[in-house]
């Protein structure tokens, strides 16, 4: 399962319904792809 990709579609989803949201939703991706990065193993659940 690629997850950056799952999450990039969700974050273009949500940016379109409400793009006031696009600040917490890049905020969200950064720290998530962050902990990816840091933990690989949170990749595999």
């Amino acid at each position: 399962m690629n997850i950056p990709a799952l999450l990039a579609l969700i974050a273009g989803i949500l940016i379109l319904i409400r793009p006031r949201l696009l600040n917490y939703v890049v905020a969200i991706y950064l720290i998530v792809v962050g902990l990816l990065g840091l933990f690989p193993r949170l990749a595999h659940f």
